[in-house]
C-alpha cells in the first residue's frame, strides 16, 4: 500500500492518498502568524485506521519544520491529537 502525504498550499490543505485515491484531508486557514486546522475528514470506508492521525501528524511536523506559525486546532479531531501529545502543546496558540 503507497501512502503519499502532501501539502497543497494552494488549496489550504494536507492530503493523504492511497494508490492514487484521496482517503484523507486536513484544511487550514491562515491568519497572519498563526494556522487554524478547520476541518479533517477520511473517507469512510478508510476509517479506523489511524490515517487521520497520520495526516495531522505530518501537517503539523511540516508546519513545525517549514514556518514559525502556531496552530489553532479548531477541528476536533486536531485538538484531540494535541490533547494526546501534551509535548507538542508548545505550537498551539489561541
Amino acid at each position: 500500500m503507497s501512502k503519499i502525504f502532501t501539502h497543497e498550499p494552494d488549496a489550504s490543505r494536507y492530503t493523504l492518498t492511497i494508490e492514487g485515491q484521496l482517503v484523507a484531508l486536513a484544511d487550514y486557514r491562515i491568519n497572519g502568524n498563526s494556522i487554524s486546522f478547520n476541518h479533517t475528514f477520511t473517507q469512510p470506508n478508510h476509517r479506523g485506521r489511524g490515517l487521520a492521525g497520520e495526516l495531522v501528524e505530518f501537517a503539523i511536523n511540516d508546519v513545525e519544520a517549514m514556518s514559525e506559525r502556531r496552530i489553532v486546532p479548531m477541528c476536533w479531531y486536531v485538538a484531540d491529537w494535541f490533547d494526546a501529545r501534551p509535548a507538542r502543546g508548545g505550537l498551539l496558540t489561541r
